[in-house]
């Protein structure tokens, strides 16, 4: 199997975890956690339910989306006009009220995703964000220098390919749609699903191509 990051350990990339410790945003949370707690609004047990439900979404539930796009075209321009709408066509509801927006790689185009506030992420589709993409170097990093970023996990976008950098936020999160490897035209939607890394539906990287999946 190639190279995947979405095991990443601290050590992968040491230069997104420079930062330690608890962000303003993540203290105010658990305030409010434990004051809903204290007030009745909540108990334990739903705080338990909705992170044991976070914690079952991981990277292939965004990988089906992903595949289903490669091989539908009519699913990839409803993707793509209204993701929302489109995801939930595969039984994915959004919990939260921002939006979602799906973004397409191609030759001449790369996108990146970052949240540089906080850590906004599309969690339903791809589970819980990295420490990495969660760091203040990151964060900062991916806005300055993000074929730096890029490159630190492996990839090098061509030089004639436009990087643009999106600045996830509470009302809008973003999905890239990774370009189709060349030398998939042949495959499953499941072979194809199982190309799609966390990294490459974040922009850090590429989808996997069949020959370095197969090593």
């Amino acid at each position: 199997m190639g190279a995947n990051h979405d095991d990443a350990s601290h050590g992968d990339h040491p230069g997104m975890l420079g930062d330690s410790g608890l962000s303003e945003r993540a203290k105010r949370a658990l305030a409010i956690r434990e004051l809903l707690l204290e007030k009745g609004i909540i108990d334990a047990d739903d705080v338990r339910r909705r992170a044991d439900e976070l914690h079952r979404r991981s990277p292939a539930d965004g990988a089906r989306v992903v595949a289903r796009a490669w091989v539908d075209d009519g699913f990839k321009a409803r993707l793509l006009d209204d993701a929302k709408a489109a995801v939930a066509e595969l039984g994915y509801e959004l919990p939260h009220e921002a939006e979602l927006a799906v973004v397409e790689n191609t030759d001449k185009l790369h996108n990146l995703v970052v949240c540089t506030l906080c850590s906004c992420y599309p969690t339903t589709l791809l589970g819980p964000p990295p420490d990495w993409y969660k760091s203040l170097a990151y964060r900062s990093r991916a806005v300055r220098e993000p074929r730096a970023v890029m490159a630190e996990f492996g990839f090098t976008p061509g030089d004639g390919v436009e990087v643009r950098v999106l600045d996830s936020t509470a009302d809008l999160r973003y999905l890239v749609l990774p370009a189709r490897p060349a030398g998939s035209e042949d495959m499953s939607e499941e072979g194809l699903a199982a190309l799609v890394t966390r990294d490459s539906m974040v922009g850090v990287t590429a989808a996997e191509s069949p020959q370095t999946a197969a090593v």
